[in-house]
């Protein structure tokens, strides 16, 4: 089984202590995002993999020594700022510690995502191109992958329209986005590539790849996947993997996220958390189903 860590919420961020005690305890309780009595139970044992999708790995870095399963990390780093990203540290921070986490587990086992790329007039494209080949200047020798993916729009999205002020790209936008930052890449021995996208850029130099591929999977734990299938209009082609996250429950409050829709209910869970429950966000209740999960 492989640990997704998380697609909901940043569990190294902020729940890196909770992590901790549930590797120790030997079981992580997953509640049903969609059937709220069901409950999982993930037996660590079980566990072969720890992929961890981060906007910032630094609380990870000083426990690392102690996690005896294998790790993978995607950690987000883009050029924006506060306006948009209000709760994360300064960005020199986050490439130290992706530095420090490429020589503690090496280079091949951290990626970056540039994501999402959305323009507006404060976020051009001339800004996007500058950032990019800054951002594989300073990697360089430190990640062999830049995944890149491109603005959704979800309902947060939507809600913080006046915020994002973005625009439809264009042909050429994509174009110029394809061919300078292949050329960044390319200049520091990166390979840049996209996921489940509609304009995944191959003819400018990307690669299409999966976030968690079989092949890749199976480097990783020697073990075979089932691909996960997702979205319906342009399906992912990743495995499956257990997320231990709960939605609305991320402090980062990045403008653009589809797992934050509503603040209230974020600081609500943020509340309810207990670093040494089962559960991420509150305590199990005596009517809940659990169910061990194979």
């Amino acid at each position: 089984m492989i640990l997704n860590l998380s697609g909901r919420t940043d569990i190294c961020a902020f729940y890196s202590e909770w992590l901790m005690n549930r590797l120790e305890e030997g079981y992580i309780d997953v509640r049903n995002p969609f059937y709220q009595k069901m409950v999982s139970r993930i037996m660590i044992d079980d566990v072969d993999l720890l992929f961890f999708t981060t906007k910032n790995p630094i609380p990870m870095l000083d426990k690392l020594k102690d996690i005896k399963k294998k790790v993978y990390f995607h950690v987000t780093l883009t050029a924006y700022k506060e306006d948009i990203e209000p709760g994360l540290p300064p960005k020199k921070d986050i490439i130290a510690a992706v530095r420090k986490l490429s020589e503690e587990i090496g280079k091949d086992n951290v990626v970056i995502r540039y994501d999402p790329v959305f323009i507006n007039d404060k976020y051009t494209l001339e800004y996007h191109v500058r950032a990019f080949d800054r951002l594989c200047e300073l990697l360089d020798g430190y990640v062999s992958k830049i995944l890149i993916s491109f603005i959704d729009e979800y309902k947060n999205v939507r809600k913080n329209y006046a915020i994002l002020n973005y625009r439809k790209l264009t042909d050429k936008d994509y174009e110029v986005i394809g061919t300078q930052f292949s050329k960044s890449a390319a200049k520091h021995s990166i390979v840049v590539h996209t996921c489940a996208e509609e304009r995944n850029l191959t003819e400018y130099g990307f690669i299409q790849d999966e976030c968690m591929s079989k092949e890749l999977a199976f480097k990783l734990t020697g073990k075979t996947f089932k691909r996960w299938n997702a979205r319906k209009n342009v399906p992912c082609r990743c495995v499956e993997m257990a997320d231990v996250g709960v939605y609305n429950s991320c402090r980062h409050f990045c403008r653009y996220c589809y797992a934050n829709f509503d603040e209230k209910a974020v600081k609500e869970n943020c509340e309810k958390h207990d670093s040494k429950s089962s559960l991420l966000i509150g305590e199990l209740n005596e009517d809940d189903i659990i169910k061990i999960r194979k």
